[in-house]
């Protein structure tokens, strides 16, 4: 079967892009090159990734899978959640990669909106999805062991079945091509209903070079979960350099430095209280020496630089989310908080306001992103037409973030349009709050959300949890951050606990915290303790 090639320069041929043509092309190239190394030593050449991939192929095309069905995974990193992955894209299938936490409307979501008729799960996965409705699946393969749950209307199966069907799949019904779906990736949720991102071969692949100074010596550590944009890409992006990733269950702070050195890692990515994590660790005369090079941090703030000088390691960071392809990435290094980079290569970005119309220079509005190449992000949310239309309105896709952009072309993140804090007249970035509390040396993490007010619009709501050992009074706080932010900044109440809740990708979840009543107990209102702020400073009662 002829592979798919492009007269147009800016589409990659399909054994640049396609899985299932690129990874047998690496396997014949280069057959005993490593190409995966997991947390307990295992390494997988690209032959064996080969051999893995179809025996798996196999047994899904045994099941029932064929070309343009979707398969549900929900599986933590490993092997086989790479096997079944791998496997249902091999068979030109989607894969539909979950979180195995997920339950109850949440996953019943997830599950009827993917559409899918075999899932792969967990035992505790498979037991969450005996209390939902489940749409049109109709068996469920279970790995890590005894299934130990029978479902009505639903064939539930041990994973051994997927390995008897030996290791030829058959033939495709037709070539895959670049713009093919190969994945849906459901977003956290954080601010509204998880949506399915459709992202085409081509939408990863372009996303993957985007990370323009890795090479084919280095070796990415996957820390990330494999239902994240994060946890996909590189793979796709290491396959394509023929280089290796690194695939590890989850980040841990205190296995974080001997899994590096145990994998031969050289680069990872630091999502939020990551980095802050990474820096508490006692420092040690290895922390110079180790095989990481690079790293990108996101988002930029005071913590971000200092892992240079301490790690001897480059940092960069950018702008991306699971819709989009990486359009604003840094140059190593960068010094300023909250920075995110320059437009690279073939994107073109606009700071718009409410009515897509370009602000100012240095004013604030949301960042709305095209490309000059098909198909080089999302093609839509999966089933949800309201949503897609409404995201890419005026033939721009929305992220819903605000951003500013200074004169010499550099892109600054200033918060989530959902997240910015209004009060009294003024528009605060939750970010820059959030940065400045972080500052303090006893705060491991914060983060601002608004708080009614008796007044008008909103106060600001600081939550933070602290460093071991630490303690704080929060009049400390207020007072540290008199010379660091603007006096309506400042917040108006404190509410120190013990952890943030937080996604498996790291990120706060603010709506948690906005449901939590400011009349509790913990909460520190600074005005009930005579202390009040305006344009003349911090003044107490």
């Amino acid at each position: 079967m002829d592979l798919f090639r492009s007269a147009d320069p800016r589409i990659p041929d399909a054994d640049e892009c396609v899985l299932r043509y690129l990874l047998e092309k690496r396997a014949t190239a280069t057959p005993n090159a490593p190409y995966v190394v997991f947390g307990d030593g295992e390494t997988w050449s690209y032959a064996r990734t080969l051999r893995e991939t179809k025996t798996v192929a196999a047994g899904l095309k045994a099941m029932g899978v064929e070309q343009g069905d979707m398969v549900l995974i929900a599986l933590p990193n490993g092997p086989d959640a790479l096997r079944v992955w791998f496997a249902a894209n091999w068979l030109g299938a989607s894969a539909a990669p979950v979180n195995g936490a997920y339950r109850g409307g949440l996953l019943e979501r997830v599950v009827t909106n993917s559409g899918a008729k075999l899932a792969v799960t967990t035992p505790d996965a498979a037991a969450n999805l005996s209390h939902v409705a489940r749409g049109d699946l109709r068996r469920i393969v279970v790995f890590g062991g005894d299934p130990g749950c029978a479902i009505d209307g639903v064939e539930v199966v041990a994973s051994d079945r997927l390995f008897e069907a030996g290791d030829e799949p058959g033939p495709l019904a037709r070539a895959i091509l670049p713009f093919d779906l190969q994945c849906i990736i459901y977003t956290s949720g954080t601010t509204g209903p998880s949506k399915g991102v459709m992202c085409s071969y081509l939408h990863i692949h372009t996303a993957g070079k985007a990370v323009y100074f890795m090479t084919a010596e280095d070796r990415y550590m996957v820390n990330l979960p494999m239902h994240h944009v994060a946890g996909i890409l590189p793979c796709m992006l290491m396959m394509w350099l023929g280089a290796s990733v690194a695939v590890i269950e989850r980040f841990r702070t205190e296995e974080f430095w001997r899994t590096v050195e145990d994998t031969r890692s050289t680069f990872v990515i630091l999502l939020g209280v990551m980095t802050r994590y990474v820096l508490a660790l006692p420092p040690s005369d290895a922390d110079r020496r180790s095989t990481l090079r690079k790293v990108i941090v996101q988002p930029l703030d005071h913590d971000a630089m200092l892992l240079k000088d301490r790690f001897d390691i480059d940092v960069y960071t950018s702008f991306n989310m699971t819709e989009i392809s990486l359009p604003i990435v840094s140059a190593p290094n960068p010094t300023t908080v909250s920075a995110c980079g320059k437009p690279r290569e073939g994107v073109e970005v606009r700071i718009v306001d409410e009515y897509d119309c370009e602000v100012p220079q240095g004013s604030v509005g949301e960042l709305i992103v095209r490309t000059d190449q098909p198909w080089a992000m999302n093609h839509g949310y999966f089933r949800d037409a309201e949503a897609t239309a409404k995201a890419w309105r005026n033939g721009w896709f929305h992220t819903g973030d605000a951003f500013r952009r200074d004169a010499e072309d550099n892109y600054y993140f200033v918060d989530r349009i959902k997240d910015t804090i209004r009060r009294r007249g003024e528009n605060i970035s939750s970010f820059e709050v959030e940065a400045e509390i972080m500052a303090h040396p006893s705060v491991r993490e914060a983060a601002a959300v608004a708080a009614p007010s008796e007044i008008s619009e909103s106060e600001v709501l600081a939550v933070v949890s602290l460093q071991a050992g630490a303690t704080l009074d929060p009049a400390e706080l207020i007072e540290f951050l008199e010379s660091r932010l603007a006096y309506f900044m400042i917040p108006r109440y404190v509410r120190i606990i013990p952890e943030l809740p937080k996604t498996p990708t790291q990120k706060v979840e603010k709506h948690v915290l906005r449901t939590q009543s400011i009349s509790a107990s913990d909460v520190w209102d600074r005005e009930a303790a005579g202390i009040k702020v305006g344009r003349r400073g911090v003044v107490r009662t």
